[in-house]
């Protein structure tokens, strides 16, 4: 059924708690539950990792072991590296595709552990020093800001893995829509702008009016939302034009199929940037 896409620098843990994570899922549930990796296709790390063409070719293959075993059933565990955003990107669209959830487990450790643990590792499956700097070097880390990236957990060495979260996040949460290419988008609505500037417009101007009988701390309600504006602080009309421009930019980069929203999205919103 989902995805559990692995991540970190090289020998941070992820191994291990993929394994960690495998058992718990074959002991809690009757699903199968496959591991995709480096080990599991058999390459020589440092000789891929030295050869960019090599990396690109593992990831393809590593992308296209994923997609033949993603289903609606079962739990894929992809155990790899994973260090490049636009690569996590792929594999976000590739669920979408499919229809399944997934989540990342970020396993966060130092440059000097990393290295220390690959030194205690097996002696044919150590990094050498120099690709493992240069891997560490490379590594982009994840943000959980980014739809690829999230629902993000983050465990570092010490850590027990969060294993009734992750199952909630891939097993109850809904599957991402699928691609704008093959979906329809209320952007290319005028009618989804009109709202979108029109609704906006209307919660700046209640908060600005509410604001002339209130004082910070106050909850105030806005026309169209369910949400209310936590009122910590003044906020003036440069402010508020600044922000409203700031929202409508990330609303066309990410149109929602439900319009009535638009008003509660752009109060919470309102109440982040407050914070």
């Amino acid at each position: 059924m989902p995805l559990v896409v692995m991540c970190g620098f090289p020998c941070s843990g992820k191994s291990r708690r993929a394994q960690e994570l495998k058992e718990y899922f074959l002991s809690q549930t009757d699903r199968k539950v496959y591991v995709v990796g480096d080990e599991t296709v058999g390459v020589d790390k440092n000789s891929v990792y030295a050869d960019s063409q090599k990396e690109r070719n593992l990831r393809g293959a590593l992308r296209a072991e994923v997609e033949r075993k993603v289903n609606k059933e079962d739990v894929v565990i992809l155990d790899s590296l994973n260090y490049i955003k636009g690569y996590r990107y792929e594999l976000f669209c590739l669920i979408k595709h499919t229809q399944t959830p997934h989540c990342l487990v970020y396993c966060l450790t130092s440059a000097e552990v990393s290295s220390t643990w690959n030194k205690c590792g097996d002696v044919e499956k150590q990094y050498s020093q120099e690709i493992l700097d240069a891997l560490i070097m490379r590594f982009e880390t994840p943000d959980s800001r980014n739809r690829w990236d999230s629902p993000l957990f983050t465990v570092q060495k010490e850590d027990t893995l969060p294993f009734e979260a992750i199952s909630d996040a891939i097993f109850h949460r809904k599957a991402p829509p699928p691609n704008q290419s093959t979906q329809s988008q209320p952007l290319s609505s005028t009618n989804f702008l009109y709202e979108l500037d029109k609704v906006t417009q209307d919660v700046l101007m209640a908060v600005l009016n509410a604001q002339k009988t209130s004082v910070p701390g106050e909850v105030l309600a806005v026309p169209g939302a369910t949400e209310k504006i936590e009122l910590t602080r003044s906020l003036n009309m440069a402010e508020l034009r600044k922000l409203r421009r700031q929202f409508i930019s990330y609303a066309k980069m990410h149109p929602t199929e439900n319009i009535g929203q638009i008003a509660n999205m752009f109060v919470q919103y309102l109440n982040k940037s407050m914070h």
